[in-house]
């Protein structure tokens, strides 16, 4: 697979502690990724932040909180991100997803 120039950013803002079918949400939505053939995910856990409640949640050791921010990032053609983009949205209840232009400037991997 070849990604240069162009191409979409896709955040997807979600709380650990969220889930589909009884496992965390970010794992059911790199599930849907791979299965429809997106170049790659990421998935970073915060270690601070608030969403639309307010509730600052934190990693620090006196506020120790098991709802911590989650992003999944994802980069692709804008054909296959807007294609997967509604697929993603009937599992997120409660979160952000954000889209942007970006220039890959090198996507390789030893072997290929």
């Amino acid at each position: 697979m070849k990604i240069e120039g162009e191409a979409l950013l896709l955040r997807i803002h979600i709380g650990e502690a969220d889930k589909c079918e009884g496992k965390p949400l970010y794992k059911k939505i790199v599930q849907i990724l791979r299965e429809n053939h997106i170049a790659g995910a990421t998935v970073l856990r915060g270690i601070l932040g608030y969403g639309k409640s307010t509730v600052i949640h934190s990693a620090s050791i006196l506020d120790l909180s098991e709802d911590l921010p989650i992003i999944v990032e994802v980069i692709d053609s804008e054909e296959k991100i807007k294609n997967v983009i509604p697929i993603i949205e009937k599992y997120v209840k409660n979160g952000l997803i954000t889209m942007e232009k970006v220039k890959v400037i090198k996507y390789t991997a030893e072997g290929e």
